[in-house]
C-alpha cells in the first residue's frame, strides 16, 4: 500500500539501513547536503511528494518526487527499497496519476530491481556517471578570459546551450538565486560556458560545454578553475561519464577525487 507521508523522521532507521547497502543506496543521498535537500527537508517544499510503500504496518519503500504538473515534469529525488513490490507500486501510481508527464530517475547502477523495471518501460538511459568530489587545492593560472554571465551575451549563450534536460538556458538565467553562469570568451565571442549552483554548501555544475574548435586549448580548465575560485570556501562535486577519461584526468588535475559508491544512471521515462 502506498501512503503519503508528512514527515520522514520516524523512518530514519529504514532510510539509513537501505542507504548503507551498496546495492540499493541512493546516489542522490550520497552526502549530508544531498540527504538534507532531497529527503530531510522535502516535507517543507510544496512541489515535493513523499510516499511510503507498506506491507501492513512495515515500511518497504520510501520515495521523494519533485512534481511540476504545469510543466509535465517529474524527478525522483530519493528512492529507497530492497523490495520489487515497492518500485512496482510507485511506478504504477505515477503512471495512473500523471499520464503524459516525463519522469527522470537517477539511481544506483547496482540497483537491478529499479533498472529491470525501467527496462520494461519506454525508457531512454544515459551513460553511467562517476561522482567526483573536490578534495585538494590546486593552483591554476590561465590567460583565457572567463567572466560571469551578463545580458549582452544572452543570445550567444542561448544559441550555445544544450536543449536536453529540464534546465534550459532560459530557466538557468531566471534562476540566478540558484545558478552561477560562467562564460569563456575569445575576444567577444562566447566559446564555452558552465552552469553551476552556488546556493548550497556543496555545489555542482549542471552543464559544462566548450565549442569543438576551441577544445584542447585550456578553456575547459580555465572555466572550472574560475568556478572553484568563486565557490570557495564551499564544497564542490561533479558528475562525469565513466568512460570520459580526458574529462576525469582534467578534474583530477584540479583537485577532484573519485567518490566511491556515488555513481549513477539517469533514466528518462514517458509515463
Amino acid at each position: 500500500m502506498l501512503k503519503t507521508l508528512t514527515s520522514v523522521n520516524e523512518y530514519l532507521d529504514f532510510i539509513n539501513e537501505i542507504n548503507s547497502d551498496p546495492n540499493f543506496s541512493d546516489p542522490m543521498l550520497s552526502s549530508q547536503e544531498e540527504m538534507r535537500c532531497n529527503l530531510l527537508d522535502a516535507p517543507g517544499k510544496p512541489a515535493n511528494h513523499i510516499w511510503g510503500v507498506f506491507e501492513e504496518d512495515r515500511i518497504i519503500g520510501l520515495f521523494v518526487f519533485l512534481i511540476l504538473e504545469e510543466e509535465s515534469y517529474i524527478e525522483m529525488l530519493a528512492g529507497l527499497s530492497r523490495i520489487p513490490k515497492a518500485y512496482k507500486e510507485t511506478l504504477s501510481f505515477l503512471k495512473d496519476n500523471y499520464k503524459g508527464c516525463k519522469a527522470d530517475f537517477v539511481y544506483n547502477p547496482a540497483n537491478h530491481l529499479l533498472h529491470n523495471l525501467l527496462l520494461a518501460e519506454k525508457t531512454e538511459f544515459e551513460a553511467e556517471q562517476q561522482k567526483m568530489v573536490l578534495k585538494r587545492d590546486v593552483p591554476c593560472q590561465s590567460c583565457h578570459k572567463i567572466q560571469l554571465y551578463s545580458p549582452q551575451y544572452r543570445e550567444q549563450y542561448l544559441a550555445l546551450h544544450s536543449d536536453d534536460g529540464y534546465w534550459t538556458a532560459e530557466k538557468v538565467i531566471d534562476a540566478s538565486d540558484r545558478f552561477r553562469i560562467l562564460l569563456a570568451l575569445e575576444e567577444d565571442t562566447v566559446v564555452g560556458y558552465m552552469d553551476i549552483t552556488h546556493k548550497f554548501e556543496e555545489n555542482e555544475p549542471f552543464d559544462f560545454f566548450v565549442k569543438e574548435e576551441y577544445r584542447r586549448r585550456g578553456y575547459g580548465r580555465a572555466i572550472l578553475a574560475k568556478a572553484i575560485e568563486l565557490n570557495r570556501p564551499k564544497a564542490m562535486m561533479l558528475l562525469v561519464d565513466t568512460d570520459n577519461t580526458a574529462a576525469i584526468s582534467l578534474y583530477e588535475s584540479l583537485g577532484f577525487d573519485r567518490f566511491a559508491g556515488g555513481n549513477n544512471i539517469t533514466a528518462h521515462v514517458s509515463l
